[in-house]
């Protein structure tokens, strides 16, 4: 879905936080409302609420993570999110070599 609302600027870019609703690997060691770095003017909005990780707020609510057994679906940038995405990198790599 396309950000509608006209008072938002769009594409949405810049730092905005992560509200953490539902952990999983790629999350771990980074805390609710870390700061991560998003470009985009579209988002999702799940049939199924259950795979929703974490949402961010932009005028709405919107997922900004998704996760289901071994899918991850990020909405911002970690490669631009310095330590927070650097971490979020790591965690990836440490699933792909199963540890």
């Amino acid at each position: 879905m396309r950000f509608e609302d006209s008072a938002l600027k769009v594409p949405h870019m810049g730092w905005n936080e992560l509200n953490i609703k539902k952990n999983n690997p790629l999350l771990y060691g980074i805390p609710d409302k870390s700061f991560f770095y998003f470009v985009h003017s579209y988002y999702i909005s799940p049939e199924d609420e259950s795979i929703i990780s974490t949402t961010t707020d932009y005028g709405i609510e919107f997922a900004s993570m998704v996760w289901r057994d071994n899918i991850y679906a990020v909405q911002f940038h970690p490669e631009k999110s310095q330590a927070s995405g650097l971490r979020v990198l790591k965690n990836f790599g440490d699933i792909v070599a199963g540890k």
